[in-house]
């Protein structure tokens, strides 16, 4: 009996038919629920509109720095270079400097962790040579998983004209990157507090639903002035892989809450 229950699962989450918007009451202007193994949508509001993504834009920055890593083009022992366009980033940062050198899984944690902006642009420039090609890169990506509402202008989710997303296409990356890398990354993700430079740079997560939320896996925050503040969440229990979006929240403290109402649902619902 104990191994028909995932198939048993898995049968009803395909019989689900999204929660629409009058069902479960978010302040937050586009939301989606999806459970991971089946790609099924839970819960669905204004889920197609086109948004800025602020740093959540780093879910495809993560996308393509874990396949580089999987074929070999990086390792986690390499060493790379800051330039000076990645040292002049600003927002979240690890204060790169021009010429400074670092492991890639030192630059990992703080793109993962920290959400650094100077990080996201040294591994553009080392699995792309420049920020625009690697760009490109994420546009040809967003094609052929189908991303039809998205498109990027930058690796770091700064606000810019043309750069934008929407919450159903964040979640099918979100999938793409734990169903392909989840083991990889949330060794990294579920890190509260790191340091890097031996202790000298501290580094605090920016979900904190990492710390406060029961089976938080990761993954991604942003904040901007035009995005508002998004949040990609993914968390287990018992078995049930979960991933919320929320784009566009008035505060920080709305969108980890609203965060929490999705996956709170998903849970109470499907185990």
């Amino acid at each position: 009996m104990k191994r028909m229950f995932p198939m048993i699962l898995l049968f009803a989450l395909l019989l689900c038919v999204p929660v629409r918007a009058d069902e479960l009451t978010l302040d937050a202007p586009s939301a989606l629920l999806m459970e991971k193994q089946t790609g099924t949508v839970l819960f669905a509001k204004d889920e197609h509109t086109p948004r800025e993504p602020a740093s959540v834009t780093k879910v495809m920055t993560l996308l393509l720095t874990m396949e580089a890593i999987d074929s070999g083009a990086l390792s986690y022992d390499d060493t790379v270079t800051g330039s000076a366009h990645a040292a002049s980033m600003g927002g979240s940062q690890i204060w790169l400097k021009e010429g400074e050198r670092m492991t890639v899984e030192e630059l990992l944690k703080a793109l993962v962790v920290a959400s650094a902006n100077d990080a996201a642009v040294v591994f553009a420039e080392a699995i792309a040579s420049s920020e625009e090609e690697f760009v490109r890169l994420m546009n040809e990506k967003a094609q052929q998983l189908g991303l039809q509402n998205t498109h990027f202008v930058n690796c770091t989710g700064f606000d810019e004209e043309g750069h934008y997303t929407c919450a159903q296409d964040v979640a099918v990356l979100a999938r793409e990157l734990m169903t392909g890398y989840g083991e990889q990354l949330t060794r990294f993700s579920t890190i509260w507090m790191d340091s890097l430079r031996s202790g000298e740079t501290q580094l605090v997560n920016t979900n904190r639903l990492i710390r406060f939320y029961d089976g938080a896996t990761g993954l991604k925050t942003g904040t901007t002035d035009a995005a508002g503040h998004c949040l990609c969440a993914t968390a287990t229990r018992d078995g049930l892989s979960l991933i919320s979006v929320i784009m566009g929240c008035k505060s920080s403290d709305a969108r980890f809450e609203e965060s929490k109402q999705l996956l709170d649902y998903g849970f109470a619902g499907f185990t």
